[in-house]
């Protein structure tokens, strides 16, 4: 089998317009939906996706304490997100590259469990919390920009299936426990 290069393009938009938070599942991603844009034919990877995470918030002062209404939202980007299915004659190899690429789409997923978990679940100083709330995001942002990374890296993009059933595994693990750690929080 040909070892597939898949990038991740993963934006961090900082604070912007207000967005609604309505991605109560992980998007499934299909080629006929996401990947609109045309391929880079000069790129070594057969596929691309683009996507972004932005939040934004409002706050409210009450009794010396800064409340936050927070906006959250992660998005596949299919302007910008391609694929080179011309070059994928196999459909088991295309099912696989999907696969991996609705990996990076469950991390995304995660990101936002954790940013809303995070995010609205501190106790922000009223002169800084501007301050705090962008380095948090900014963490949050690396973390899983690294692990988008660590990702691609450890399963060779998708291609060394072993590892690809590792972080299969981690991904589901990750998100049981983002759902479970926000359930908690809303009791």
């Amino acid at each position: 089998m040909k070892k597939l290069l898949i990038p991740i393009l993963f934006l961090l938009a900082l604070p912007c317009t207000a967005f609604k938070q309505d991605f109560i599942e992980p998007v499934q991603l299909n080629w006929e939906t996401h990947y609109k844009a045309k391929a880079d034919q000069r790129s070594p990877f057969f596929a691309l996706t683009a996507m972004t995470w932005k939040y934004s918030y409002e706050s409210t002062t009450y009794r010396n304490r800064v409340v936050i209404d927070l906006k959250n939202e992660i998005t596949i980007d299919k302007d910008r997100s391609w694929v080179k299915l011309d070059k994928i004659t196999d459909p088991e190899v295309s099912a696989s590259l999907l696969h991996h690429e609705q990996g990076h789409a469950n991390i995304q997923y995660i990101l936002l469990l954790e940013a809303d978990r995070v995010l609205k679940n501190r106790n922000y100083s009223l002169k800084t919390y501007k301050a705090q709330i962008s380095d948090l995001a900014n963490q949050i942002g690396s973390f899983f920009d690294t692990m988008q990374k660590n990702y691609d890296e450890e399963t060779e993009h998708g291609s060394n299936h072993k590892m690809q059933g590792r972080w299969d595994v981690i991904i589901q693990d990750k998100m049981n426990e983002s759902r479970a750690a926000l359930a908690e929080l809303k009791k």
